[in-house]
C-alpha cells in the first residue's frame, strides 16, 4: 500500500490515529529488551524462566533471559540449602549425585500445564545437573513442551546435562542449551541474545 517511508508519513500526518500507532511503535522499539520480549508473546506461547542457582550466577543468566522473553521466572529451591563454602557445597553434591538422590523442593508451580516454553537453568556440578533440577523434572509433566537448558560453568559447559534431560522429559523438545562460564555472567548479555534470536525466542 506504502511504497516509500515518506507516503507513509504523508499518510499519518492526515490521519491522527494512524500517527499514534506509529508514534507508540516507535516507543516499544527503542524500550531495552521491550521489542524482543514483544516478539516473543506475539508467538502466543507462554513462557517460563525455571532456574536453581547457588553462586547467583545462574541467578544472573536467568534474569536477562527473562528480560528478553518476558514470561514468569521461577526459583527452583530445595528444603534443605547447601552449603555456602564452596568445597563443602561440591562434596554435598557428589554425595546427592552418587545416591541418585532427589531433594525435596521448597518451592512449587500451580499450573504447570499452562507453559509452553520451559527455559531451565542451573550450575554444571560434577558434570550434570544439580539433583533439585531432577526431583524438578520429574515433579511436572513435561509432555509436549518445549524445554530449552542453559548453566553456568568453569569449563565443563553443559555436560551431560542436555541428555539427561532428554532421558527425564522424552515426550518434550529439547532445544540446543547455552552454555556460560561463572565468571562471565555479567558480561554474557550478548551472547544470550544471540542464543534467543537463534532459537528464534527473539527478534
Amino acid at each position: 500500500m506504502f511504497d516509500t517511508l515518506a507516503s507513509l508519513t504523508t499518510f499519518a500526518t492526515k490521519h491522527p490515529l494512524m500517527l499514534f500507532v506509529l508514534a507508540v511503535s516507535s516507543v516499544f522499539a527503542t524500550l531495552p529488551g521491550g521489542g524482543a520480549a514483544f516478539a516473543a508473546e506475539g508467538t502466543g506461547k507462554k513462557i517460563l524462566v525455571a532456574y536453581f542457582s547457588h553462586s547467583g550466577n545462574t541467578r544472573e543468566i536467568a534474569t536477562q533471559i527473562h528480560e528478553k522473553v518476558g514470561g514468569d521466572i521461577f526459583e527452583i529451591k530445595a528444603v534443605h540449602s547447601y552449603p555456602a563454602e564452596y568445597n563443602e557445597c561440591v562434596q554435598v553434591a557428589k554425595r546427592e549425585q552418587q545416591n541418585d538422590e532427589r531433594p525435596q523442593l521448597a518451592t512449587e508451580i500451580p499450573d504447570m500445564a499452562s507453559y509452553d516454553v520451559v527455559f531451565l537453568g542451573y550450575p554444571n556440578w560434577w558434570g550434570a545437573m544439580p539433583m533439585p533440577c531432577f526431583t524438578f523434572l520429574e515433579k511436572y509433566d513435561f509432555s509436549g513442551k518445549t524445554i530449552i537448558p542453559f548453566c553456568t560453568h568453569e569449563g565443563s559447559r553443559l555436560g551431560r546435562s542436555v541428555r539427561d534431560i532428554t532421558r527425564l522429559c522424552p515426550k518434550s523438545t529439547v532445544l540446543e542449551g547455552l552454555a556460560v562460564r561463572g565468571s562471565s555472567v555479567k558480561s554474557a548479555r550478548d551472547d544470550v541474545a544471540g542464543w534467543l534470536r537463534k532459537l528464534g525466542m527473539t527478534n
